[in-house]
């Protein structure tokens, strides 16, 4: 048990999770669930989310080959940082607006594009968080990302970063059409619409259950958006666990009490995990390296 979780220190998060992976073994390998959050769960999402400099990046080329794109309303706020115009616009338009960069690409395009932009912007992936879900794995848990991101954008980097594969992925779709090329043959291509919703709060469990159809025994968040998860996961028949990771530490990483990106906030998320008793993982306290 000493060598388990080698950079998580001595305390009551990770007596905690022992005890649950050591329940957890008596369970049928079927029942044997968890899924992850990841902006800022298993990976840094701050000073901005990871896929937000995707876009600006997407952006900053599109502007240069095509000045005149900086003139849409959307772009101009972004390009110029304006965070008034920005909040008035709303996050749902100046998401489309981004999406539209993309628009008519096919899935396999828009992946490489994700791809090529991690590998020249890596993102800063908890070690922790990549212990835990080695020692799920080795314990024949299935592992899944439920992110308010993009799913095609975490897709595509999922199973390099975390080893979980892309049909394990559950975030905000975009919407395709159907399409033939020259040839006559069919093909995908990207529309700039969001399909049903932005993964967050309760649509997380919704699209759990629609498009995995397993409930989880161990949810790991880090937000108000992953509440209703971590609230469904504990809720289950034992043995369950949510995990709450708490940004604490202004040295190693940031400190802030973490919020959805579509969510009302009515309470700290850190208020809710300790009224309902959830484990908390302090990242000054409990991470013995952050990455």
């Amino acid at each position: 048990m000493t060598d388990l979780l080698p950079s998580w220190r001595t305390g009551a998060a990770r007596d905690a999770l022992l005890t649950f992976l050591e329940a957890a073994s008596d369970l049928p390998v079927a029942d044997r669930v968890a899924y992850f959050d990841n902006d800022g769960t298993l990976w840094c999402e701050k000073p901005q989310y990871v896929q937000l400099d995707f876009y600006l990046d997407a952006l900053g080329r599109r502007v240069a080959a095509d000045p005149t794109t900086a003139e849409r309303e959307e772009f101009a706020a972004l390009l110029g940082g304006d965070s008034a115009a920005i909040h008035e616009l709303g996050l749902a338009r100046i998401a489309l607006a981004l999406a539209s960069l993309f628009e008519g690409q096919t899935p396999e395009e828009f992946q490489a594009e994700a791809r090529d932009f991690v590998a020249r912007h890596p993102g800063r992936v908890y070690r922790p968080m990549l212990e835990l879900i080695a020692e799920l794995r080795r314990r024949d848990f299935t592992v899944g990302i439920i992110t308010g991101g993009g799913t095609e954008f975490v897709r595509a980097v999922s199973e390099q970063l975390y080893g979980v594969p892309p049909h394990l992925v559950v975030g905000t779709l975009i919407d395709y059409r159907f399409d033939r090329n020259e040839a006559g043959s069919p093909v995908l291509r990207r529309t700039a619409s969001v399909l049903g919703s932005a993964n967050e709060g309760e649509p997380k469990v919704l699209n759990i259950q629609t498009q995995l159809g397993r409930r989880p025994i161990l949810a790991v968040g880090n937000s108000s958006g992953d509440r209703e998860m971590l609230e469904w996961a504990a809720a289950g028949p034992g043995p369950t666990m949510a995990l709450l990771v708490d940004h604490d530490d202004a040295d190693r990483e940031y400190s802030y009490v973490s919020k959805g990106a579509t969510t009302a906030d009515d309470e700290a998320i850190t208020d809710v995990a300790a009224r309902l008793g959830w484990v908390v993982a302090s990242i000054a306290h409990d991470w013995e390296a952050v990455f």
